[in-house]
């Protein structure tokens, strides 16, 4: 079976025909993930996604998140059709100039996550958590005196 790493192993990874997508794109009715972390750019997620829709559209595709916008049942999976011609933040008609400056407005608007400082550590380590420490503990790190 073909494993594919599309950007780098910390994003998306496609499996014969399933793609594992991370923090990209979400389910067509959410649109895609906030640029606002460390490392992030809504530039670099225009132009990954753009490598992710030129997959064959019978592609399934696996979010990382599903927010359930207005009540919905959970979903996990979409396909690669779907996420182009229907996804409400970066379809097959969004250009790039486009996305970026709607992105980069909302994101502007969003409260920092309650979790972020233990996300980006695992996230930063592909899922990983931290080396264990000379006692054999693995600990996830927060800044005192900071808001």
């Amino acid at each position: 079976m073909k494993i594919q790493h599309f950007f780098d192993k910390r994003t998306s990874t496609q499996i014969g025909d399933a793609l594992f997508v991370g923090d990209t794109i979400f389910m067509p009715d959410y649109g895609t993930a906030r640029c606002d972390f460390p490392g992030g750019s809504a530039e670099i997620l225009y132009e990954s996604t753009q490598k992710l829709y030129a997959l064959p559209d019978v592609t399934r595709v696996f979010t990382c998140h599903d927010y359930q916008p207005d009540g919905r049942a959970l979903r996990y999976e979409s396909t690669v059709g779907e996420e182009r011609m229907t996804n409400i933040q970066l379809n097959a008609r969004t250009g790039k100039e486009e996305f970026v400056a709607r992105r980069k407005a909302r994101d502007a608007t969003l409260e920092v996550p309650v979790l972020i400082l233990p996300s980006l550590q695992v996230n930063i380590r592909a899922g990983c958590l931290p080396e264990p420490e000379d006692n054999g503990v693995s600990y996830l790190k927060l800044p005192l005196n900071v808001r």
